[in-house]
């Protein structure tokens, strides 16, 4: 069951007009890219109510929405198989919506679609552009233009229900109340005049990450200047002990690698100077708190549309090469074995581009 999650929906829900279901389950990162079309789609249609259905660790990134948002985590591990989707979705009916968003088009969506039109209820899928990403990422004859964003494609999703609208993109109103609490700065500190700066060195897939060895430079560097404090971001075990190994080796460093939640590490994001991330969902909760982001790019490119939209301060750290990009997601490996796209990038440019960042804020 979803115990309170839908108890509390359907006492906040005022049904004035209509009730729209989003689908989104998962990356973080995607998951993120849905904020500011959930956003803009409460404010354009104020009249109406959206519920986004998604993993319950993403539960902070709605928190601050407009009264006209609701949010329902689950946990996937209890809605296992046919039987256990169908359970999902005869508790999803309860709250008697009016259409339906699939926002992810996975077999658990498609599945919940396909039972919500059969009851009467429409539907849309997104179109996530499957064939001109294959031509993106070919090995000859690449098609290099930029493709539809993923945020314009959640919008368009809604949009072929009925609700266009425009993407607004000041989701910092959501964050911009977020504290550093007397918990958190006992390993914070207090900012005063510090250049705080996060870096989140890791990712799904080697294609995205850079090389360990030079992100240890690119720390070394940043900490020989006593204005900067620098915080590592990460999960899993590999990358707590990364992150606890830099921490020990070199002055102003902190990790917050597994100690913070999801909450606290928003609330650090947005009193960041700037954040350093691979093309990651530190990048877009960056983006949401409208943090200066440097993004380093490999086997992928933002022209295959899961950039955040893109801020005046934000820069992006790339190769130019004729093999990228190779990979969408960043799983492939690299054909030439040496991951040269990422390996060719000098720690010396991420550290002046960061830093130049700092100077301005």
């Amino acid at each position: 069951m979803l115990y309170r999650n839908f108890e509390r929906c359907k006492r906040n829900c005022v049904y004035k007009m209509a009730h729209i279901l989003a689908i989104r389950f998962s990356a973080l990162g995607d998951i993120a890219m849905a904020v500011p079309v959930i956003y803009s789609f409460a404010k354009r249609y104020p009249q109406h109510e959206i519920t986004l259905l998604s993993r319950s660790l993403a539960t902070p990134l709605f928190e601050a929405m407009p009264q006209n948002v609701h949010f329902i985590g689950v946990n996937l591990n209890e809605y296992k198989g046919m039987l256990g989707l169908h359970r999902l979705f005869c508790e999803l009916r309860k709250l008697q919506f009016d259409a339906v968003a699939d926002l992810h088009d996975v077999l658990r969506t498609k599945y919940l679609c396909t039972a919500f039109r059969m009851v009467g209820i429409p539907t849309a899928v997104i179109e996530k552009g499957r064939t001109e990403k294959k031509r993106l990422t070919r090995s000859r004859h690449k098609e290099l233009h930029q493709l539809t964003t993923t945020t314009q494609r959640y919008a368009a999703t809604l949009a072929e229900l009925g609700y266009p609208f425009e993407i607004r993109m000041d989701t910092q109103t959501l964050f911009q109340n977020s504290d550093i609490t007397d918990k958190m700065e006992q390993l914070t500190g207090k900012k005063a005049d510090l250049h705080w700066i996060g870096i989140a060195p890791f990712a799904a897939h080697k294609g995205k990450i850079y090389p360990l060895s030079k992100m240890e430079k690119v720390i070394a560097l940043l900490s020989r200047e006593e204005k900067n404090r620098i915080f590592l971001f990460g999960a899993g075990e590999k990358e707590k002990s990364w992150c606890r190994k830099w921490q020990s080796s070199y002055k102003g460093v902190t990790s917050v690698a597994g100690i913070f939640n999801l909450s606290d590490e928003l609330a650090l994001i947005n009193h960041l100077n700037v954040m350093l991330t691979m093309d990651s969902a530190n990048m877009h909760l960056a983006a949401l708190c409208h943090t200066p982001v440097v993004s380093i790019w490999g086997a992928t490119h933002h022209y295959a549309g899961f950039t955040p939209n893109p801020l005046e301060q934000d820069k992006r750290i790339e190769l130019d090469m004729d093999c990228r990009p190779c990979s969408i997601y960043g799983k492939k490996n690299c054909k030439k074995g040496n991951y040269a796209c990422l390996q060719g990038i000098k720690p010396e440019v991420i550290v002046n581009t960061i830093e130049k960042i700092c100077n301005l804020h």
